[in-house]
């Protein structure tokens, strides 16, 4: 989950205030304490932090809200809250297709920078835009290469020439061949501070470039100090907003959100994890309701769109309606799955799963596993193969001695193949998906997957 530290604390907030009996001012004095101490290690400005809780106080008791019982407005109070200190608004990229539209990445050392490029890249991508992106950082020697090797995995097109010294040549060399893109992603180089050398080459560059957008690329573990970076590089590069990397792995990311807000700099991506489809638009209401264990579908929708593979989802179902989905289909669909994320992370995002304690390891130690059922497959006639309900004792006796794997492990596979089929044959395509069809599978699988997925 985002900011797992913090997701955790508010977390412990929000089930005291589930399991007390009254809402009463020793319960409110109580809880907005944990706020504070909550926010204070999240590096979020104390003044503000006050302001907050004394917000809270003052209207947990009194306010009435048709409908809502005092606990219900106490949790909206709160929820509201910090929806409002993070800017409330959703900003989006405005990016049209067949323009070339040119985003120019800029922060400094060690920020992120390079990797974020790739997963945009991927992102839009997987979205219908066609993108590319260019190395102009020629300071840091394994910039390029980076590059290279993300732009590759998440089969991107790129342009880098590790030979060249002058970023401007570079840019020269390739631009008549971005017309052919809807999105160029532009890689520059960083340092170690906002100096006057850094400045006057990205000054150079954006003349020379004419990005539409600028982005500054920041860590979330700077907290606070994410402030006075964004406000001088707005000052003097006039940057269109900002991405959030590692939000996955520090409690300072709430600080660095927060005075980005107080800056004015938009807030676009966070970046919550280090595989390429670990990315996410942000959003301060979906972003509250992930914190506050209220799952987000729009988000898990989102992680489908950009890490399923649309011609394999399009291969199986084709095999599922004409009734040929198959052990070996449903090995590379957990594939599929993994490519999402852990389940346990997965579950978080559905409204009213967040409370499953599903193991964080649960789809990665799925590999081993994987390799074992592929033997016992391999073990198999063909019409059990493609017809798996054939299989009796004797016959999974038979492939247990000829493939070496225990019986249990077969049997186990084949309940998974009964649930994923089952899954699979609602039509169900995760990657459009809307809120209404999420919350009617996770409605019908909700006491399902701890059992099922014995992984």
């Amino acid at each position: 989950m985002v900011l797992g530290n913090l997701g955790k604390s508010f977390g412990n907030v929000l089930k005291k205030i589930a399991n007390a009996i009254f809402v009463d001012k020793k319960l409110v004095n109580e809880i907005t304490k944990e706020i504070q101490k909550v926010l204070l290690e999240s590096d979020v400005d104390i003044n503000l932090i006050f302001s907050l809780t004394e917000e809270i106080k003052k209207k947990a008791l009194d306010e009435k809200i048709p409908g809502l019982e005092k606990k219900e407005i106490l949790l909206k109070l709160i929820h509201d809250r910090l929806v409002e200190i993070l800017g409330k608004e959703k900003f989006e990229l405005k990016i049209s297709k067949g323009k070339a539209h040119k985003i120019m990445f800029i922060g400094l050392y060690g920020s992120g920078k390079t990797t974020s490029i790739g997963k945009m890249a991927l992102y839009y991508s997987k979205r219908g835009y066609k993108t590319a992106v260019i190395g102009l950082d020629v300071h840091r020697p394994a910039a390029s290469e980076q590059l290279k090797q993300l732009s590759q995995k998440g089969k991107i097109s790129y342009f880098i020439d590790v030979t060249e010294k002058e970023p401007e040549k570079i840019w020269k060399k390739y631009e008549k061949e971005f017309k052919k893109f809807d999105l160029i992603l532009i890689d520059t180089a960083g340092r170690d501070a906002l100096n006057k050398n850094l400045i006057n080459e990205l000054w150079f560059l954006k003349k020379l470039i004419n990005p539409d957008n600028v982005v500054l690329v920041m860590p979330a573990d700077i907290g606070q100090t994410a402030k006075k970076q964004a406000s001088e590089f707005k000052k003097v590069l006039n940057i269109d907003g900002v991405i959030i990397t590692r939000m996955d792995g520090t409690a300072k990311g709430g600080g660095a959100l927060i005075s980005c807000h107080e800056t004015n700099a938009k807030v676009y991506f966070i970046g919550v994890g280090e595989k390429l489809q670990d990315i996410e638009e942000f959003n301060p209401t979906s972003f509250v309701s992930q914190l506050l264990g209220m799952g987000d579908l729009n988000v898990l929708i989102e992680k489908a769109r950009t890490s399923l593979d649309e011609k394999q989802l399009k291969k199986t179902k084709k095999r599922l309606e004409e009734g040929r989905f198959t052990l070996e289909d449903m090995c590379s669909q957990i594939k599929n799955m993994q490519k999402i994320g852990p389940l346990g992370k997965i579950a978080q995002l559905i409204p009213g799963m967040g409370k499953i304690k599903l193991p964080e390891n649960l789809l990665s130690v799925q590999e081993g596993k994987l390799k074992r059922w592929k033997h016992a497959i391999n073990s198999m006639t063909l019409e059990e193969k493609e017809n798996p309900s054939i299989l009796s004792t004797p016959r999974i006796s038979r492939i247990s001695k000829g493939s070496n794997v225990p019986t249990n492990e077969i049997r186990e596979m084949l309940k998974q193949y009964k649930m994923i089929k089952e899954f699979l044959g609602k039509g169900l395509d995760p990657s459009k998906m809307d809120e209404k069809q999420m919350m009617k599978l996770a409605k019908k699988f909700k006491g399902k997957i701890p059992k099922g997925f014995k992984f």
